[in-house]
């Protein structure tokens, strides 16, 4: 997931946002701005983090008003700072006070995102542990957070379920064992598709792994369950760790040597950054 990519899908999801809070006017700002007036307001960063929907925030106002400019003073990835100039916006007074909270809700919530993401990045520095996103996203609002979880220095598991084979409890029961669901996902899906399964326990990794699986995820296991797991798999599929991974708890995910770890946390938890617009002034 790349912002070119994000971008491309965004339009549709950023229109329902907008229809959302103007269904059929901004009364607020009609009342007190009834007439175009240029103006100018400073997008200002009040928490440290890393910044990311620099792209979202500006399509916003340019879908309300092409002639409306961003001049950015920082690119998606950066850290910011508690206090730092990020951008400053320009156009018709009434676009910018009617997109603003869209704009923010968007760059809030995309760089809450990865400011948590990259902390989490930051502990596997030096390991051979990948971290990855879930589908534990909010609705309508997956192709950006997981845009944010790569912008944070994460990486992103199957973006729906088009994407990929992922065999869960639920499959598994609904085929009536593991053998069974990945002969019927070998039979059913591309060749190109990796086959995940998801496991509870070590007579299901056995299984996964005498059936052929390509990923196992070990789900909601012991650190001493993962190590076994581990060692019956003995290389001959990656190993992905999930169930309530978190900031606090992954160092000792990581010390096993799985191969991915994937965590919801990511973005079903991630505080918002505290950003704002402010100072508007007419210029015109």
């Amino acid at each position: 997931m790349n912002e070119i990519t994000m971008l491309l899908a965004a339009d549709k999801f950023i229109r329902l946002a907008l229809e959302e809070d103007i269904n059929s006017e901004d009364v607020t700002t009609n009342s007190v701005m009834p007439e175009y007036k240029k103006g100018e307001v400073q997008l200002i960063c009040k928490e440290d983090g890393i910044i990311a929907g620099l792209g979202v925030f500006e399509r916003v106002f340019t879908m309300l008003d092409p002639e409306v400019k961003v001049v950015f003073d920082v690119k998606d990835g950066d850290s910011v700072k508690n206090g730092q100039h990020l951008a400053t916006v320009t156009g018709d007074i009434r676009v910018l006070l009617s997109g603003e909270r869209t704009a923010l809700n968007y760059l809030q919530r995309m760089s809450g995102i990865a400011t948590y993401t990259n902390k989490v990045a930051k502990l596997l520095e030096g390991t051979k542990t990948t971290l990855l996103d879930t589908r534990k996203t909010t609705p309508c609002m997956r192709i950006f957070e997981k845009y944010a979880v790569k912008v944070g220095g994460g990486a992103n598991h199957r973006y729906n379920l088009s994407d990929g084979v992922l065999l869960k409890d639920n499959h598994i029961d609904a085929a009536g064992s593991v053998k069974n669901a990945v002969e019927a996902a070998k039979a059913y899906a591309p060749f190109v598709r990796k086959i995940e399964v998801e496991t509870e326990n070590l007579d299901m990794v056995k299984e996964a792994v005498e059936a052929g699986a390509d990923i196992i995820m070990l789900d909601n296991m012991t650190t001493d369950e993962m190590a076994e797991a581990i060692r019956i798999i003995d290389g001959r599929a990656k190993t992905e760790c999930s169930g309530n991974i978190t900031k606090e708890n992954i160092d000792k995910i990581t010390r096993l040597g799985v191969d991915y770890v994937s965590s919801g946390a990511l973005t079903h938890s991630a505080p918002i950054l505290d950003i704002s617009l402010k100072h508007l002034t007419v210029i015109e």
